[in-house]
């Protein structure tokens, strides 16, 4: 098993999805992607089942959201569980979550990569737990603004809330990024607005 860690850049596979063959790394190449596993069909996601399965389980997915755009990304077939190992995805913790042949199901694992393919995020569920989609979208915000601009962000932040200067940005560099938009409680921990917002107003 890999032990693909922050960083890292995401390993490469090639495997059948619902939508046709894929090579992951050019797939995502120069994009923003979020990679997750989802324990078993009745997503990119992966789930440990054949693509047939997988067909059926989109037209139920899409039957619940008639008037929505249908799902549209692709699910990779992953029987083998070749990239469940690959990257980690396997439920160790579960002896119940199982096909039956007894092999290990994913638990609902969520990898956010970069446009370099380059692993920044990950999160590990237990097969019981749903993952939160609005802390998914709201890493992905703050990844995506931190890389624009020299911030990060605090504890509990949501778009639009007040970021950290970096601490790499010292002297007239700061006055330089931020103009006089600097709170500053200590040298190393100084706010300035959401950098977004000025790009809007």
């Amino acid at each position: 098993m890999v032990n693909v860690r922050l960083g890292d850049i995401a390993p490469n596979f090639q495997s059948e999805t619902s939508q046709g063959k894929i090579d992951f790394h050019q797939f995502i190449d120069g994009k923003w992607t979020i990679l997750f596993s989802h324990p078993d069909d009745y997503l990119i996601g992966l789930s440990a089942n054949n693509a047939e399965s997988h067909k059926g389980w989109i037209k139920d997915i899409d039957a619940l959201s008639p008037n929505g755009p249908g799902l549209e990304f692709p699910i990779i077939a992953d029987e083998d569980r070749k990239v469940s190992e690959l990257y980690g995805m396997l439920d160790h913790l579960d002896a119940t979550n199982v096909d039956k042949k007894g092999i290990p199901f994913t638990v609902r694992t969520v990898f956010i990569i970069d446009p370099e393919k380059k692993i920044r995020l990950t999160l590990a569920y237990p097969a019981s737990t749903g993952r939160s989609f609005p802390e998914i979208l709201r890493v992905i915000d703050s990844l995506q603004l931190g890389d624009k601009h020299k911030i990060t962000t605090p504890a509990n932040w949501k778009k639009g809330d007040d970021v950290i200067i970096h601490p790499s940005v010292q002297g007239e560099k700061v006055k330089e990024l931020f103009g006089d938009d600097v709170k500053t409680v200590y040298p190393y921990l100084r706010f300035t607005s959401d950098p977004s917002k000025k790009q809007t107003a």
